[in-house]
């Protein structure tokens, strides 16, 4: 079997009302790769990401660098998949959708689900500018070379939430999608009401850092980011997962046993 990493993409959709929280979804639990887990958003980059066409679709386009462009896209589309959140705006407009408009397309997200490369014939069709340079990285991360299950090459994007949408899950990859405060998420996996795996956690720790989504988005663009690869080590007989202190997440390290709760 092949350890080829695959390449991935994810989005941290941020709000500050009631309070500065995150929206998550938990993970179906018959998917092969964290099933049941709760993971923001995402999923693989597909090919239709890639597609030169999108240059006409997306709003900064060319400012973007350009291995940033199918991640953000594939954040994007991933997000309207599993949550209906639509990052877009009508061609020459200035707001997001609404979500009314956003609800209109709920039959749109399963067509795409099952074809990724349906969504650039969505936005053509509606004539929608996807809101790429809205997004910031936030991390990057791909598992050691040593971890056999699939390995994700995985981009890490932030965002604040369009105001007038309201998060739906899809009821099949995404089984329930709800808004958290970082801190509560964890607390949930540290007393066992939730799964999450060692990236999850770790990326939720560090948005904890700041105290709402323009804090986020500033501390983000702040950063050096670097590609984190976790390291498998023993100390006193027992493994741990762990990640250099130096990229500035507040845990490093983690018991391997509790690492990939899923």
């Amino acid at each position: 079997m092949t350890n080829q990493t695959i390449p991935a993409a994810t989005i941290l959709l941020l709000r500050d009302q009631p309070a500065f929280e995150v929206l998550m979804v938990e993970r179906h639990a018959n998917i092969a790769f964290a099933g049941g887990a709760l993971v923001f958003p995402g999923g693989r980059i597909a090919k239709g990401d890639y597609d030169p066409a999108w240059a006409r679709w997306v709003s900064g386009f060319d400012a973007i660098a350009e291995e940033q462009r199918a991640p953000r896209i594939a954040a994007i589309r991933e997000a309207f998949e599993e949550t209906g959140i639509l990052l877009a705006k009508r061609e020459g407009e200035a707001a997001y959708v609404d979500d009314a408009y956003a609800q209109s397309l709920t039959a749109q997200r399963k067509i795409v689900e099952d074809d990724d490369a349906k969504f650039l014939a969505l936005v053509k069709a509606e004539k929608l500018v996807l809101a790429c340079d809205a997004l910031c990285l936030f991390a990057r991360w791909a598992p050691p070379a040593s971890v056999r299950h699939r390995r994700f090459d995985t981009w890490f994007f932030a965002a604040k939430t369009p105001a007038e949408q309201q998060a739906r899950e899809d009821g099949n990859e995404a089984t329930e999608a709800l808004w958290t405060t970082p801190a509560a998420a964890l607390e949930a996996c540290e007393n066992g009401k939730r799964k999450m795996i060692f990236p999850t956690s770790r990326n939720l720790e560090l948005l904890n850092v700041s105290n709402s989504a323009d804090a986020t988005l500033a501390f983000a663009g702040e950063r050096t980011i670097e590609l984190v690869q976790p390291e498998i080590i023993e100390r006193d007989g027992e493994k741990f997962l762990t990640i250099p202190d130096h990229l500035g997440y507040p845990v490093t390290e983690e018991a391997l046993e509790t690492a990939f709760r899923s």
